[in-house]
């Protein structure tokens, strides 16, 4: 990623939040495994508003934040919002209830059904599970209703 893509993340999300009267400091940061940006916005009281309820106003500002850039800049450039490290905490908890399951069903030897998650805490537990051959996992359900199904391999 180049400094001017970078900086102009760092400008449009700040443009944003001003625009929309909120006082914060955004910092940028690279992510490890697949290369995408994480822009971290701090902010003391302001931070229940920016995220919302279950993270839903955060979605929205970073989709805002996403189309705009996508006009200011040619480059295709994949990045997360968060909030007081928000997303971080929350990923990490979607990761720790992931590999409960994932336990349970080992040791019940039965199918373990996830609460309803978005596509991208989907993601996340498909993808952490995936490193176990000992479980496989499945999205059932439709829309705000879609689940994960987490059942040993040998349940088939």
């Amino acid at each position: 990623m180049n400094e001017k893509t970078i900086s102009t993340i760092k400008e449009t999300v700040e443009e944003i939040l001003e625009k929309m009267g909120f006082s914060a400091s955004v910092a940028i940061s690279q992510e490890k495994e697949d290369s995408g940006i994480i822009c971290d916005i701090t902010t003391e009281k302001d931070s229940n508003f920016l995220i919302g309820q279950h993270g839903s106003n955060l979605q929205a500002i970073q989709h805002i934040a996403r189309l705009i850039i996508r006009k200011r800049i040619e480059e295709k450039t994949r990045f997360i919002l968060d909030v007081n490290s928000y997303r971080q905490q929350k990923n990490q908890s979607i990761i720790e209830q992931a590999l409960s399951a994932a336990e349970e069903a080992i040791a019940q030897h039965r199918a373990i059904v996830m609460k309803p998650m978005s596509t991208y805490e989907r993601r996340i537990v498909h993808l952490e599970l995936s490193k176990n051959p000992k479980i496989t996992t499945e999205s059932t359900g439709e829309g705000e209703e879609r689940k994960v199904i987490v059942k040993p391999s040998d349940l088939i």
